[in-house]
């Protein structure tokens, strides 16, 4: 079905709908301060982080330093780095208490915009508009904006309705639907992976639908494309998955089997969340269920929609766990009810399809009543995001507060999955204790040790057969998150133990010489060997051959775009 198409002054009338919506759906965020959700810390920690390291000169950070109470970590290896490459740029800016909020109106407004050109295949213009109000304000995204605050996967929501708008496209849809998939891939990585389904679920029926294999081709051209694109970040991030404990993401209570519809593990805030998130598919289920329903004589739309939604179904209950088990990469999705970020795209059309089909008259009604029933509709949501999923700050959860604990210089946790393991070995980061100094020079690198890594803080231990301190002069000359250099004069042969987690992107010279191969500790912390007399230590995260090769990945992948999109400009003329 074909509209006319609409002039630029209706195009902005109707985004004009859009842009309000996401601001009455953040109109709370604005009037009551950030939600302090359940991923807030860890988003804002790394925002804050982030604009240090720009402050330094590095433009691709990916130390944060202050983590493991200012041992640090490799976070930002593995984190997509849309999110808070966005968090930081807002947060320098603005006023730090304002970034999460625009965060949020943003990322919101543009999954709005991107599901409008996605129902804009289908649907005139004010019931696309339709379907990018509902997107935006559907209860799976209010969750994550307010309770889960998990910043990343409500950034997904931009990238999704275009991933599944240019599968679609039969003709010239390889560059567009690279990059989609390449920014996907930098925004969330478990959104990625459910995209990535998506796209071989569709592209696999649209073969089965005219009976040929060539859809397949341009859709995997363009996603090896995208991949490639992306290639900077995912290659690290795949490689150096082995130098981490990347396998505590998925620790009782964050696996799949624990959180299939309403499931019950016994711990009361996983519970808690699970019968939440339970709710709320079921409520777009139903949705979906009555919607469908009424544009039924319209069956060319409703049956995917309708199959797309006993698909994902599926996915919540443990029958499923067949899938979850053996499709690459499904289990680190660790939560079923991730699927409503996609259902979500499917409440939307659906819910627009039911009003302007069958008889049309709603939204044949003046653009007036249109933008008083979506902005009553987008009150109501606001009003339940803010009564139901809303999340008072603690003391120390406020902006302000990270604020001062960061600019304190006594840094935070870990993360558990970002643990590094030293020399090939397990550590655990648990055992750093906070508020260490920046380097002890000790005669053996275990003589100092932490033996109680219940306690928050656990307190060093010094073995008793063993003079732990060695006299020596340090001066440290450079310490900032990705470069550090230092001298120490030790009187005898000593280890140098830094308030560094290691790991095998610092390249470490002692006078010179490479020290590749460093003591272990069980903390993780760095020790280098020292000789008696004047030292220098020079240490700098360096670009490790898969950083390299995925940087040489991105450029080939850039320039096969260039390539193509010079070749139909050619063409066309």
């Amino acid at each position: 079905m074909t509209f006319a198409e609409p002039t630029t002054r209706q195009r902005w009338k109707w985004r004009a709908v859009i842009f309000a919506c996401a601001a009455v759906a953040t109109l709370p965020l604005a009037l009551k301060g950030a939600s302090c959700g359940q991923d807030f810390d860890f988003h804002l920690q790394s925002w804050l982080a982030v604009a240090v390291q720009w402050r330094h000169g590095v433009l691709y950070p990916r130390w944060i330093e202050a983590a493991n109470y200012g041992a640090g970590e490799p976070r930002l290896v593995f984190y997509p780095p849309f999110s808070w490459m966005l968090g930081a740029t807002l947060g320098t800016v603005l006023p730090w208490n304002l970034a999460p909020i625009a965060f949020t109106f943003l990322v919101l407004a543009a999954s709005g915009l991107s599901m409008n050109k996605l129902a804009s295949r289908w649907l005139p213009p004010n019931a696309a508009a339709a379907a990018a109000c509902a997107y935006l304000l559907n209860p799976y995204c209010l969750f994550v904006a307010y309770e889960r605050t998990a910043y990343g996967e409500l950034a997904a929501g931009i990238w999704l309705p275009l991933i599944v708008l240019y599968t679609l496209r039969q003709t010239n849809q390889i560059i567009p639907l690279a990059l989609a998939i390449a920014a996907i891939w930098l925004t969330n990585a478990p959104a990625a992976v459910m995209a990535s389904y998506a796209v071989a679920a569709i592209t696999l029926w649209i073969a089965l639908h005219l009976r040929s294999w060539k859809p397949i081709l341009p859709v995997a051209a363009s996603y090896l494309l995208g991949i490639g694109l992306a290639g900077f970040y995912l290659v690290p991030a795949a490689y150096q998955r082995r130098w981490v404990e990347i396998a505590r993401a998925i620790d009782p209570g964050m696996r799949f089997s624990d959180s299939f519809l309403f499931e019950h593990t016994g711990q009361t805030y996983h519970d808690q969340v699970l019968r939440t998130a339970s709710w709320i598919f079921l409520a777009m289920l139903i949705a979906i269920a009555i919607t469908g329903a009424i544009s039924w004589r319209r069956r060319r739309f409703v049956l995917p929609i309708f199959a797309a939604a006993g698909i994902l179904l599926a996915l919540q209950l443990p029958a499923s766990s067949f899938v979850w088990n053996h499709g690459p990469e499904l289990q680190f999705l660790q939560f079923p009810w991730r699927w409503s970020l996609v259902l979500s795209i499917v409440f939307a059309i659906s819910l627009a399809l039911a009003i302007r089909f069958p008889t049309g008259k709603l939204l044949k009604k003046p653009f007036p009543l249109q933008i008083t029933l979506t902005l009553a509709a987008a009150i109501a949501m606001a009003a339940i995001a803010n009564h139901f999923f809303w999340q008072f700050c603690d003391d120390e959860d406020a902006v302000s507060a990270q604020l001062a604990l960061f600019h304190s210089g006594s840094g935070f946790e870990g993360t558990d999955e970002y643990t590094a393991r030293n020399a090939g070995k397990d550590t655990d980061n648990s055992l750093i204790q906070q508020s260490l100094p920046q380097v002890r020079v000790l005669n053996q690198p275990q003589a100092e040790t932490a033996e109680n890594p219940a306690q928050p803080n656990p307190d060093y231990t010094a073995d008793p057969a063993a003079e732990v301190e060695v006299p020596a002069q340090i001066a440290i000359q450079t310490w900032q998150p990705e470069s550090k250099s230092l001298a120490i004069a030790t009187p005898s042969p000593a280890y140098a133990v830094l308030r560094l987690v290691d790991y095998p992107a610092w390249q470490v010279r002692l006078n010179g010489t490479p020290i590749p191969n460093r003591p272990h500790r069980e903390d993780g912390l760095m020790a280098i060997p020292l000789q008696p007399g004047p030292n220098r230590i020079d240490i700098a995260y360096a670009a490790t051959p898969d950083v390299l090769l995925g940087r040489i990945l991105t450029t080939l992948s850039l320039a096969t775009l260039i390539a193509i999109a010079s070749r139909k400009r050619h063409n066309v003329s």
